[in-house]
């Protein structure tokens, strides 16, 4: 829609500039004067969008990411995890977001800080961290007290247009 006013705007600007001035050469650089101040807008509007997109988390004092995540729209911690494969959800956290565990097929083998496990796959409606939201995100629900912390891996990571530690600060970056 803006991008619709956006076009109204040169066109009713240029012809404007046609009925007022006449001489191409003033048309002319009310056009470029108009083309440049439509490309300002842009770049402003472009530059809130991605700043909009940003996440920033510190870290804690055990050296951690920590995040409070809407998993379905359930708020749940998360730690970063960018040597986890997928989402990992506790059995508490998945049951909280109302996924179906009555049905899942605890089949593929993981390794955890605690040991082997096995998990169930399933695909989560969304991830929300901030203004940062993913649908149809692959992740994994361990057996009830298996783990102890929902892990943010790479299949939500992966997503993103980047990530990055400054500062100890982790940057989270979506696309625009």
């Amino acid at each position: 829609m803006s991008r619709l006013l956006l076009v109204l705007a040169v066109l009713l600007g240029t012809a404007g500039a046609v009925v007022a001035y006449g001489d191409p050469k003033r048309i002319s650089d009310a056009g470029d004067a108009v083309s440049t101040m439509v490309r300002k807008r842009v770049a402003a509007a472009t530059a809130a969008a991605a700043h909009d997109r940003v996440v920033q988390i510190p870290r804690g004092t055990g050296g951690e990411f920590a995040v409070r995540a809407k998993v379905n729209g359930v708020s749940a911690p998360m730690v970063i995890d960018t040597g986890a494969t997928s989402v990992v959800l506790t059995y508490e956290t998945a049951k909280a977001a109302g996924l179906p565990l009555e049905i899942l097929d605890y089949n593929v083998d993981l390794d955890t800080v605690g040991g082997r496990t096995r998990a169930a796959r399933l695909s989560l409606d969304s991830i929300a961290i901030g203004k940062l939201v993913e649908r149809s995100v692959p992740a994994l629900v361990v057996p009830r007290g298996q783990m102890k912390t929902n892990l943010l891996g790479m299949s939500f990571l992966d997503r993103l247009e980047s990530w990055e530690v400054r500062a100890d600060q982790l940057r989270l970056h979506g696309y625009p």
